[in-house]
């Protein structure tokens, strides 16, 4: 789900151009509010709270045109609206690695920036696979085995930018808590957070403690401050091998003709083809890189720009693989949490109206709960406890608010269009099994898949019904009425169907 391509960032070389000629605004003071949202969702909340206030407002919802979360690429317009807007709202997971770079030439200095995973802290779950699920075929984890046609050259510029070393982290204590962690999951019950510890130190132990690569330049930064620079070219890669010959890594060579800096660099981002690199491991020397591949240290880089505490998310959240589930706005709980931040924002930006913000924010959350009660009393009535989805699965969030099961065809960031005759099959023995009167979809989609497994059970009467995720809303779709609550309304109309 990188998608920082060349065009992209060239869109943020006229972002920066763009910004650059402006000057930071006082914030809500110079004519109407604007804010910008990659989502409907919290572009129907910023509404709400506005109330008739966002008359005298410039909303931008990004995702327009029902372009979905997942593949959404901004343009240069787009990034010029958020560079001067006064509030922005985005959700914050993969889908959104452009956000950074976009954020970084704002014009307006005053701006506020809302991430919504961000701000639902420990209560965002990661993407799951539940039971005859199919698993997402792009890509490898690291328990797959890799082969030689699968890796493919890399340059330099995959690991471009400002890097830094973790092992002063473990030193002054930041990353105790990852090691605690580490340590309460190991079945070893002998384990200790101490034993973690010092393996990583150990390990982490680099004599560099900042790497910048910027073109085919890179520069170290050593623990006394001594910096080295020198130019490297591609030397190919070499898979890393277990000890049953199997490829388990794949290391990128670099090489310099300069004798001012390490002769020989590989990195290691547990990536096998071309993409940005979220962090790597690197190993620098001058005896060669078999040298370097039979040696005892796996020095960890970060991004430069990483708070400890975003450190330490990063590496208990997104443990190589993890990825967080985005659809948070499909728990209405969460949209209650996160339309208090979006009030305080408001009120913060706009101070005059701050009683209005306040007042409509808490009729909303009024409404909001309202619907909530609506969704619990409705499962609590129902004959089912499950759902059945032919389809990706956004609604977790959803599902899990009110204790209720779910199978379904892929997890819900997939990419998978097509499902195996095994995930058709095990779907259509649950809908006999447990007796489901629907087979659920997802707003957008085709229905061949979730028509396919009703075709599959006993009976093949089943009703084909679509719950709306809110990821294809369009402008048209709001000029026509559309609400988040409206259409969160419909969705419980649905679901009470499909529980029977």
């Amino acid at each position: 789900m990188k998608k920082m391509t060349a065009l992209l960032l060239a869109l943020m070389m006229l972002a920066g151009v763009l910004a650059g000629c402006g000057k930071p605004k006082d914030a809500g003071k110079a004519g109407k509010l604007k804010a910008v949202t990659t989502i409907f969702p919290a572009y129907d909340w910023v509404r709400a709270i506005l109330g008739d206030k966002a008359e005298n407002a410039e909303i931008t919802m990004l995702l327009d045109n029902g372009v979905d979360l997942h593949s959404y690429q901004p343009t240069a317009d787009d990034i010029v609206k958020i560079s001067d807007c006064d509030l922005f709202v985005y959700v914050g997971g993969e889908s959104d690695g452009w956000v950074e770079n976009a954020l970084k030439n704002a014009a307006n200095k005053n701006m506020k920036v809302i991430n919504l995973l961000e701000v639902l802290g420990d209560s965002v779950k990661t993407e799951e696979t539940v039971e005859g699920m199919q698993e997402d075929g792009h890509g490898h984890s690291h328990d797959e085995q890799l082969t030689e046609d699968d890796i493919k050259d890399r340059t330099l510029s995959d690991f471009a930018g400002a890097w830094k070393s973790l092992h002063p982290y473990l030193l002054n204590g930041d990353l105790d808590k990852f090691c605690q962690h580490r340590a309460e999951e190991d079945e070893d019950s002998s384990t200790t957070k101490d034993t973690y510890l010092e393996k990583f130190k150990a390990s982490w132990q680099c004599d560099a403690e900042k790497i910048s690569i910027n073109g085919n330049t890179i520069t170290f930064t050593y623990a006394d401050g001594k910096t080295v620079s020198a130019e490297y070219t591609y030397a190919g890669y070499q898979p890393k091998l277990d000890d049953e010959g199997k490829i388990r890594s794949v290391r990128y060579q670099f090489e310099t003709t300069s004798a001012d800096a390490p002769k020989y660099v590989q990195f290691n981002d547990h990536g096998h083809e071309p993409g940005e690199a979220e962090h790597f491991h690197i190993y620098f020397g001058n005896d060669g890189f078999d040298a370097l591949m039979s040696g005892k240290t796996n020095p960890f880089f970060v991004k430069d720009a990483l708070s400890a505490e975003d450190i330490l998310d990063e590496l208990m959240g997104h443990d190589h693989g993890e990825e967080k589930d985005e659809h948070v706005w499909l728990s209405l709980k969460n949209a209650q949490t996160l339309c208090v931040t979006l009030a305080d924002a408001l009120c913060a930006i706009d101070p005059d109206n701050k009683n209005t913000y306040i007042a409509n924010a808490a009729a909303y959350r009024d409404k909001l709960a309202a619907l909530d009660a609506d969704y619990k009393a409705a499962v609590e009535g129902a004959t089912h406890k499950t759902v059945l989805f032919g389809d990706r699965f956004p609604f977790r969030y959803l599902v899990d608010d009110y204790g209720l099961r779910y199978y379904a065809a892929f997890a819900g960031c997939s990419a998978e269009t097509e499902a195996s005759f095994e995930t058709v099959s095990f779907l259509a023995k649950k809908v006999d099994e447990l007796g489901l009167p629907c087979v659920l979809t997802i707003e957008g989609a085709q229905h061949r898949i979730a028509e396919t497994i009703v075709q599959n059970t006993a009976g093949k009467k089943q009703k084909v019904l679509t719950m709306d995720s809110m990821q294809s809303t369009t402008s048209k779709d709001v000029a026509s009425g559309a609400t988040y609550l409206s259409v969160m309304e419909k969705n419980l109309s649905v679901l009470k169907e499909a529980l029977g």
